[in-house]
């Protein structure tokens, strides 16, 4: 990808366009940090690009934003430009073609306006972000009011780039999301869902969640979360303070390989104690995990998640209570759970649920694990079906009905407990337990 975005900067050099690579990848080259992509600033125009390069998609033409396809890559190309008025507080109301310089001084943060020409291995630096990066500083570029209200989702953005980079703000800046903290109401659930998903995948997070706690971020983009501070929990069993502090602290026992669904369930797990909190003979959060699934699919909704990673999350947030339960059941019914897709993420779940718990105890979690990896090695995938419903109406002579599946799921949970292999056998279960005679007719 690299050397490709290279050899786009020289066909577009020897066409007399002036061309460098901008933004995230210059600042990450800066940090030690090998870029994911490689975006390119130009002084040619959309009209321009599309005769000089082979495959143009034009995203967003208009604001002199497109993708160039070259061996397998894209690259977002954007053409110098300066921008005049955010009504929207997204997109600029008119931009108007310039020179690197006004394009730098139109961008965001310090840090992500440098430009670098990688034929000449030169820097350009309009905004003192090299200063910045060596600071540690996250910095709006000129006046930072100007900046949020430009766009709203730089309040958020700035939240992540401080923590994942492990920077600090400038003053100016930290003020001035304080100030405008109540604009990131105004952003579309999918541009939040965006820049949580990138904060959630780094190990960050708990500190991103306190920074946009400080900054008033949280109570207006997840006030479901902002709930859980103060939130007291029975001192007998969780002595590590409130339910806010729980939630950091278990999301801070996931593993860096654990997937984006199993984050997000982490971090939605106890959700719902805010609303199930009362007093009897202790502290009670009843049947807090199915509020907990109800308010995570609210969450997920508003913030537009696919349908598919909704219901999974909700799933693992609303069974993690019963993760043990499986120690008390029969080997069959035990084995019906196991080998559901996403059983080992609700364990995984529960690992994180009792590591965010002072004190914290994992000898049970290390049994069912146990248990897990021994029945997952007897019975690795559900059995093939040894009856079928037509079948058993013929040998019972009953008709169809509720009757028919809970005797299928009979015989599949005597299947999963390996006390049922052949077809025959499942007959003469079948005949024993549910036809009166309890004989088997030839």
């Amino acid at each position: 990808m690299k050397l490709t975005s290279v050899s786009i900067i020289k066909k577009l050099r020897r066409e007399g366009f002036a061309a460098y690579w901008a933004g995230g990848c210059v600042r990450d080259m800066l940090l030690g940090i090998t870029p994911k992509d490689y975006d390119i600033a130009t002084s040619a125009r959309p009209e321009e690009l599309k005769k000089t390069l082979a495959k143009i998609i034009p995203v967003g033409e208009k604001y002199g934003v497109v993708l160039a396809q070259q061996n397998g890559h894209h690259f977002e190309m954007a053409t110098f430009r300066s921008d005049s008025g955010y009504s929207d507080g997204r997109r600029p109301d008119a931009v108007l073609f310039t020179d690197a310089k006004e394009d730098a001084l139109r961008r965001d943060f310090t840090i992500n306006a440098i430009f670098y020409d990688p034929l000449e291995d030169k820097i350009f630096d309009y905004v003192g972000g090299q200063e910045d990066l060596k600071n540690k500083l996250v910095r709006f570029i000129g006046d930072p009011h100007e900046r949020i209200l430009e766009d709203h989702l730089r309040i958020i953005r700035a939240v992540r780039f401080k923590n994942t980079f492990g920077f600090q703000y400038d003053p100016a800046t930290y003020q001035a999301l304080k100030k405008h903290e109540a604009l990131a109401n105004k952003v579309s659930g999918e541009r939040i869902r965006d820049e949580l998903n990138k904060m959630i995948l780094h190990a960050s997070f708990p500190q991103a969640l306190e920074d946009m706690e400080d900054l008033g971020i949280l109570a207006v983009i997840l006030p479901e979360i902002q709930a859980l501070k103060g939130v007291a929990q029975p001192p007998e069993y969780h002595t590590e303070g409130d339910v806010w502090e729980h939630t950091l602290r278990a999301f801070a026992a996931v593993k860096p390989e654990a997937s984006l669904i199993l984050r997000w369930a982490v971090f939605l797990h106890d959700v719902g104690k805010a609303e199930t909190y009362k007093i009897a003979e202790r502290i009670r959060f009843d049947h807090h995990a199915e509020k907990s699934a109800e308010l995570a699919e609210q969450i997920l909704r508003r913030l537009k998640f696919s349908t598919k990673d909704m219901k999974i999350i909700q799933w693992l947030v609303q069974h993690h209570m019963m993760v043990y339960n499986v120690l008390e059941m029969p080997v069959g019914r035990r084995r019906h759970w196991f080998l559901k897709p996403w059983y080992l993420d609700l364990l995984e779940l529960n690992r994180c649920d009792a590591s965010g718990t002072v004190p914290s105890r994992l000898d049970t979690y290390e049994k069912v694990l146990a248990l897990y990896r021994k029945d997952m090695k007897e019975m690795p995938r559900e059995p093939k079906r040894l009856l079928t419903g037509e079948e058993i109406m013929k040998f019972l002579k009953i008709p169809a009905g509720p009757k028919i599946k809970e005797i299928l799921e009979e015989v599949r949970l005597e299947q999963l407990a390996g006390r049922l292999k052949t077809q025959m056998q499942a007959k003469k279960f079948v005949v024993e337990k549910f036809k009166p005679s309890g004989k088997l007719k030839n």
